[in-house]
Parts: structure tokens; C-alpha cells; sequence
């Protein structure tokens, strides 16, 4: 099932505000926030993937046909025609790719406070032991 143009918008504005959340380097918090991110990077990949089919859609269209046939344009001056047309398209692509490539950063860094907390634990276990 598609996801309707709308509805990309809605959750991309929610992954927005959930990326742009600071994260502190509580260890708990980044299990959470992990898990969290692990779910918005499998959505946000769909999401991606339906954004692009919009925008086929919109570019195998007929009305675009029909002005790729009328136009007599450089090819240069017609693809940016095309980019203009598509320009809501394109922005959900964009921003669902980028939005997927901050999931992954994020998690990343989950990654490593989890793994630093760990290292902490260890160490003061051997102090103490």
C-alpha cells in the first residue's frame, strides 16, 4: 500500500521532531531513543520509497506527456520545467532520504553511549573487585 502524499508529509513533520530532540547520555534513554530510531529508519525508508513512486506517478502522468511533447525546449532548460512541476515530489524524496540518513546517525550514536555506559560499568566493577 502507498502512502498517500499527505499522510509522508504528517509523518515526516513527526520524524522531523523527533530527530531534533537533544539527547542526553543517559544510558536508558539511549535504549529507548535506539529503539525509537531503529522503528523511524524502517518507516522512513518506506516512506522514501513512496515518495518516489508519487513522483513517477506525477512524471509518467499524461498531462506531463502531453508537455514533454509540446515543449521544444533544450533538454537542460526542460528538466529544470520538469523539476519546477514536480518540485512537491522532490521535496518529500529529499527529506524522507535525509531524514533516513539521520536516523541511521543517531542510532549510531545511541550506539556508543550504550557502549561507553557498559565500558563504565566494567571499569568500576574492576575497581571495586
Amino acid at each position: 500500500m502507498i502512502t498517500p502524499k499527505e499522510k509522508i508529509q504528517t509523518e515526516l513533520e513527526e520524524i522531523q521532531n523527533f530527530l531534533e530532540l537533544t539527547q542526553s547520555e543517559d544510558i536508558n534513554e539511549a535504549v529507548y531513543r535506539g529503539n525509537e530510531l531503529a522503528v523511524y529508519m524502517a518507516r522512513s525508508g518506506k516512506l522514501l520509497a513512496d515518495a518516489k513512486i508519487h513522483r513517477e506517478e506525477k512524471l509518467n502522468s499524461e498531462v506531463m506527456r502531453e508537455i514533454k511533447s509540446l515543449i521544444s525546449l533544450p533538454a537542460s532548460t526542460s528538466n529544470k520545467f520538469i523539476e519546477t512541476l514536480t518540485r512537491e515530489e522532490n521535496h518529500l524524496v529529499n527529506w524522507a532520504d535525509r531524514l533516513n540518513a539521520a536516523c541511521s546517525r543517531q542510532l549510531e550514536w545511541c550506539r556508543t553511549i550504550i557502549s561507553k555506559g557498559k565500558a563504565e560499568m566494567q571499569a568500576l566493577q574492576m575497581y571495586q573487585g
